[in-house]
């Protein structure tokens, strides 16, 4: 059961901020699956709204353990994760899928990796003053990020698997790490990220050609982008208005519904909708960062702080991703675009924060 004592500090209003959020996605999803003969199947905005529920109940379970139990788990909720991870690739399901079947429902258990090396790497600093943090603390830190990294790689997912690095960054940051070491470990990245280059499957190649210039294959790789341009263009100022967004309702942009959800909204809600919806995601941040400054220990600001990190690196490369500042990585908007399993990861990261929160005062 909950303290009551920990109700009192309930940010209800970082809540009332998410559910919101939510309720523009189950909006934006109905509008994607009620186009006459579309494609994706009708009725996702009710499953959504089922997730939503699963989401608030997994929160609810995360806010009653205290956050340093969960610290504490972490070994094991890290091993757990690897285990569900290396059992789609050895099940040969890596490539064709990136669910497995739990309670009769599809889980993916990359969305919960994030979460899972949050809460580990948080717990491995926690007690390490910056003088402390060296190459020892670097290594051990990278080879439990590279891990899972490799992992969702090869399912193949290049957008979850990079979210792990700005992930493993924040946490150096918000550790202490000193900076020139911060710096001199991004520039070693960079030297060897060409590497890279040779282990990308070859649509993932076509993606980032297709980034730099996407008229390099306007039918292929470069299409979704280019048609992804013109419904934001098309939306103007107050949008074509719901349900009505010719680009998407036509088919014309693949993945409306998830990925590209962004795009719909600028088109059928213009300007003014995209920026009540950046504006709401921007207070959630702020919200975010404010529980960061105000925890009372290490953990609670190394995990409130990468969390926000986290939520804010999905916002900025999907929505850069919509509007071609941004390679097409497959990362989702949180709480908007359709999917269970993100939905699931997004409420236990906001019931984490508002864990941190409700102990802030005990």
């Amino acid at each position: 059961m909950i303290d009551r004592r920990l109700l009192i500090n309930f940010d209800w209003l970082l809540l009332l901020t998410v559910l919101l959020i939510c309720s523009i996605g189950i909006v934006l999803i109905y509008s994607a699956t009620s186009a006459p003969h579309s494609q994706i199947r009708q009725g996702l905005h009710l499953k959504q709204a089922y997730w939503i529920g699963i989401g608030l109940v997994v929160m609810l379970l995360i806010i009653s353990i205290d956050y340093h139990l969960l610290a504490r788990w972490s070994p094991f909720l890290y091993i757990l994760n690897l285990s569900t991870l290396g059992y789609i690739l050895y099940t040969g399901n890596a490539g064709v899928e990136r669910w497995i079947r739990c309670f009769g429902m599809n889980l993916q258990p990359s969305e919960f990796t994030k979460l899972c090396i949050i809460l580990l790497l948080a717990q491995f600093f926690k007690d390490k003053k910056p003088s402390e943090i060296g190459f020892k603390e670097c290594i051990f830190a990278f080879a439990l990020t590279f891990m899972p990294f490799i992992m969702i790689l090869k399912q193949p997912d290049l957008g979850t698997a990079l979210l792990l690095i700005p992930i493993l960054f924040a946490i150096l940051f918000i550790s202490g790490i000193r900076v020139r070491w911060l710096f001199g470990i991004m520039f070693a990245g960079l030297t060897i990220s060409p590497v890279l280059w040779f282990v990308l499957k070859p649509y993932q190649k076509n993606r980032i050609l297709s980034f730099i210039n996407p008229n390099l294959d306007p039918l292929g790789a470069g299409y979704q982008v280019i048609q992804s341009k013109i419904a934001v263009g098309s939306g103007g100022i107050l949008g074509q208005g719901l349900l009505r967004g010719t680009q998407c309702r036509l088919k014309f942009i693949p993945q409306h519904h998830t990925d590209f959800i962004f795009s719909l909204l600028a088109e059928e809600f213009g300007f003014i909708g995209s920026f009540i919806t950046l504006a709401l995601f921007l207070f959630l941040i702020l919200k975010g960062l404010d529980i960061c400054a105000n925890s009372k220990d290490r953990l609670g600001t190394i995990l409130s702080y990468s969390i926000v990190i986290s939520l804010l690196f999905h916002i900025v490369v999907n929505a850069g991703m919509v509007i071609g500042i941004m390679p097409v990585t497959g990362i989702p908007l949180p709480f908007i675009s359709y999917g269970g399993s993100a939905m699931a990861g997004n409420f236990l990261a906001i019931g984490l924060l508002l864990n941190i929160k409700m102990r802030r005062f005990d």
